[in-house]
């Protein structure tokens, strides 16, 4: 008897592209098949492809300063390694989870209908999203390509330019912005000698870059200097108004500002809208369980992994971190539930829907837990233009060089398609528990 399982996998990004390769590269395979059960992935995302977003600010200078087809990679095509009956992509939005019923509604994008899944098990990983499609994915791959597209061309004629945001996504546009229409400060000068665009950094704090020392930090700010940025600290924005074809950005220190662009790198919004209102924390990241990243007031093998999970501070450093631990959970979990609902096979369909009942309400796995320890020591890498930046790795300063040879020459973008393939997680990452 066929008893088919659903893994439903919400988010196609960082997070949801490496839980499902995972999965069907390590997990799948370990799990017991009692009286015929089987287990297929789905995987949701309101876009086809997903977007290498680490490369944003470089890519919105230029259509030839980043590989574009390196950018936005469709996401089906590196799932063809697996077996239809196995995994099924959905281009579609999540809308509304019923923990009662086990079940999620996705809309989806080609005609807007909507159709109910099942879920044995749930993993939500539908990331944050930022105020401009320039930076995230709002939606289909091609909202962003379009907004990129869009910016190249306002950037030719831009004479006043305005980028709210001090943490790395706003001094990295900075930078490249700021190289591309300004050029380089000679030896023995602080500002470029003829810039062609006034450009303002508005940090919203005392300092840029809030994960770094501030030596980081000040170094950071001479670099964008160099590239005729001026940096404005103790500002933020308090709301935009269009004026013709200007934008004015009104400050909270009762100060506006007049820009040809304003650019948006201020914090993110967890995509959380269809989490119920109980599994979310006032600032809607969804109340995760910080060591073993369940969620554990919704039920059983119910996950977050990502930045929409209320455990970590965000960045793809700590989804990389958490992917093999969520995991080991999992695995756990659902070996757990199948033995929970086995049964010598049986004609009568009563016992065996008494089994798929048991094996649907079976708790957490016994025994020790894979935990989650987040790495809270100084680690980031900012480049800042095309040929320095600033950063550090575990606490380590990192001379700009270094920065410039790991993120800065081309913002990483060639394991884009190691995440897309799942090469990136062909070895699973061993673990013991500790009572075993």
């Amino acid at each position: 008897m066929s008893n088919a399982q659903n893994i439903v996998i919400l988010g196609g990004s960082f997070a949801g592209l490496s839980v499902a390769h995972y999965f069907l590269k390590h997990i799948l395979p370990t799990l017991p098949k009692n009286n015929g059960a089987s287990y297929h992935v789905y995987l949701i995302d309101s876009s086809t492809h997903y977007y290498w977003r680490i490369a944003a600010p470089r890519a919105l200078v230029g259509k030839d300063m980043i590989q574009q087809d390196k950018m936005f990679l469709p996401i089906a095509d590196g799932f063809k390694q697996y077996d239809s009956s196995i995994f099924t992509f959905i281009q579609a939005t999540a809308t509304s989870m019923d923990t009662n019923a086990r079940t999620v509604t996705i809309e989806h994008a080609s005609n807007s209908e909507s159709q109910t899944l099942p879920y044995h098990a749930l993993v939500i990983a539908t990331g944050t999203r930022t105020p401009s499609p320039l930076l995230s994915l709002q939606g289909d791959y091609k909202i962003t390509q379009n907004a990129l597209q869009e910016m190249r061309g306002k950037l030719s004629s831009a004479k006043t330019i305005v980028i709210a945001g001090g943490g790395p996504a706003g001094v990295e546009t900075a930078g490249e912005i700021g190289e591309a229409l300004n050029g380089v400060a000679g030896f023995f000068q602080s500002r470029p000698a003829n810039p062609k665009a006034k450009i303002t950094l508005l940090s919203g704090s005392t300092k840029l870059l809030p994960m770094l020392r501030p030596a980081l930090a000040k170094q950071a700010e001479v670099y964008l200097n160099r590239v005729g940025v001026d940096v404005v600290h103790n500002a933020k924005m308090q709301s935009v108004d269009s004026a013709g074809a200007q934008t004015l950005i009104h400050l909270d220190n009762g100060s506006t500002l007049e820009a040809d662009i304003y650019i948006p790198a201020t914090g993110v919004t967890p995509n959380s809208a269809f989490v119920p209102a109980n599994l979310k924390t006032d600032k809607g990241y969804v109340k995760t369980n910080g060591k073993t990243l369940r969620v554990d007031e919704a039920g059983p093998r119910v996950y977050a992994a990502g930045d929409v999970g209320s455990y970590t501070r965000g960045g793809v450093m700590d989804i990389y971190d958490a992917i093999p631990v969520v995991l080991t959970n999992i695995k756990r979990d659902l070996q757990h539930a199948a033995t929970a609902g086995a049964s010598s096979p049986s004609p009568n369909n009563n016992n065996n829907n008494n089994n798929e009942k048991q094996s649907e309400l079976a708790g957490n796995a016994p025994g020790s837990d894979r935990t989650y320890k987040a790495n809270l020591k100084e680690t980031q890498l900012v480049p800042v233009g095309r040929s320095k930046g600033v950063g550090a790795v575990f606490g380590w300063k990192l001379p700009t060089l270094m920065v410039y040879m790991i993120k800065g020459r081309n913002y990483m973008i060639d394991n884009a398609v190691t995440l897309q393939r799942g090469t990136k997680w062909e070895k699973e990452d061993g673990w013991k528990p500790t009572d075993a």
